[in-house]
């Protein structure tokens, strides 16, 4: 049976219900007939940033399109369980297979879920669940990190990335819950998702050198693989690297160009852990990114005040907004998502002959 969502609150000060009403309205104007959601109109699309849409539609009301959203996905799912980095329509414009892409659709169908309680939906769409998941943990090393991505003659590369892999660690755990609540348990992901999470808690050298990206920095913590000291310690040690005062985040942290989706991510991350403060002070900085018709400009350069790239506004700037604002509030039963409220425990599951001992101990 579907639950019937109320109409998100605002935020004091912050983010009236009506300003995230148009928001919501604006992703909903953005989607094309078949269920698709570009960055912009006539842009492309990817299955990770259409998934976030997805969720922003759900907790806003809109579930209707957030269902044609991951029908769009399930029609157009590869054989092997992938999707192509990047469509225009129903062409492909980038065939890349980017694994963090396929798994976040697990995420997406269990949020979906817990927002709605549409068993029945998350049932039909669990068989594209089940193959994306499979598909992406083909490419789990012997160390637990996964490749990135596959080229698009099919090589995969011989790397991981630790951004990638830590939205992959929460889109398995979803799954293992999306599983266990309609009775489909999955425990090799679990499995999987305990050595990956060790890789991603204990081994960062495992992974390549992204230091510089903001995502990088927040991303374990907004994912769960790092929580209580660990994410405080993190979160301490990069914030004068990657947070501009009185602007935001910046997406490099060579360069003061504050995004205001990484700005929106690192307020998830930072209730995660209940900086409340922080994360209230960082989202009240996203409002100069915000245009009347409730869409959001990616990034502002500083010192010269000049949006970057010029005047671009994006589907998932607007879709991380909008579950900002919804973990704050706590809203919606999924608004706790990220605070580990509704996922299972974490395996710490060292591989063999891992050189760090007992759990805890950090490379």
């Amino acid at each position: 049976m579907t639950m019937r969502i109320s109409t998100m609150p605002g935020i004091p000060d912050v983010l009236s219900a009506a300003e995230i009403e148009a928001t919501s309205l604006h992703l909903a104007q953005l989607q094309l007939p078949n269920g698709q959601i570009p960055w912009w109109p006539g842009g492309h699309c990817d299955a990770w940033n259409h998934v976030e849409a997805a969720m922003a539609l759900t907790v806003t009301n809109r579930v209707a399109e957030a269902r044609a959203a991951y029908q769009w996905l399930a029609d157009i799912q590869l054989g092997d369980g992938s999707w192509f980095n990047y469509y225009v329509g129903t062409s492909v414009k980038d065939s890349r297979l980017d694994t963090n892409v396929c798994a976040y659709i697990a995420a997406g169908l269990y949020h979906y879920v817990l927002v709605t309680n549409d068993e029945e939906f998350a049932t039909a769409m669990f068989p594209a669940v089940e193959r994306a998941l499979e598909f992406v943990l083909r490419w789990q090393l012997p160390d637990g990190t996964i490749r990135w991505s596959l080229d698009s003659t099919g090589r995969p590369e011989g790397y991981a990335l630790l951004t990638g892999s830590s939205s992959i660690f929460h889109s398995l755990r979803c799954g293992v819950a999306l599983a266990e609540r309609l009775g489909m348990a999955r425990p090799s992901w679990e499995l999987a998702a305990g050595r990956l999470g060790h890789a991603i808690a204990h081994h960062r050298g495992a992974f390549a050198p992204k230091n510089e990206f903001a995502m990088d920095w927040y991303y374990p913590i907004l994912a769960g693989a790092l929580t209580h000291d660990a994410a405080i310690a993190r979160l301490e040690e990069g914030w004068e690297r990657h947070v501009m005062p009185g602007h935001g985040v910046r997406c490099v942290s060579t360069n003061d160009w504050v995004t205001a989706a990484e700005t929106a991510e690192c307020v998830i991350a930072l209730d995660a852990v209940g900086w409340n403060d922080q994360a209230m002070e960082l989202m009240t900085l996203t409002r100069r990114h915000r245009r009347d018709d409730g869409s959001y400009f990616t990034g502002i350069a500083y010192p010269e005040h000049v949006t970057f790239p010029d005047r671009e506004t994006t589907s998932y700037t607007a879709g991380a907004i909008i579950l900002a604002a919804d973990a704050l509030v706590s809203f919606s039963p999924a608004a706790g998502l990220f605070r580990e409220e509704t996922l299972p425990a974490v395996l710490d599951l060292a591989e063999p002959g891992c050189p760090l001992g007992l759990p805890g101990e950090c490379a």
